[in-house]
């Protein structure tokens, strides 16, 4: 027995925003992942630095946290792709063997 616990609107909805969400945080990890000097603003870094080895390090610790966050964030858009598609399934499969 299938549980329906969102409408085919919200359910659809969810496909929708689940794969722009996989798409642009994959896209972000990936972007991270090379380093990319666009992105060094959104790193969280701390002042007082007393070499520059040690800003470098702080850097690519930074790059390296973002990206991993990024493509947990997207796995999860993917959890929420497949409850959404269940649920939007289930709602057209409803009103079409009625």
């Amino acid at each position: 027995m299938a549980c329906k616990f969102c409408g085919p609107k919200l359910s659809l909805v969810g496909v929708v925003l689940s794969v722009w969400g996989i798409i642009q945080l994959t896209l972000m990890g990936v972007f991270y992942a090379i380093k990319s000097v666009a992105l060094l603003e959104d790193l969280p870094l701390g002042g007082g630095h007393a070499d520059i080895n040690e800003f470098i390090g702080e850097v690519e610790t930074g790059y390296t946290q973002n990206s991993h966050n990024c493509w947990i964030a997207a796995l999860l858009y993917v959890i929420t792709l497949v409850i959404s598609g269940h649920q939007f399934w289930l709602n057209n499969r409803s009103s079409v063997s009625m």
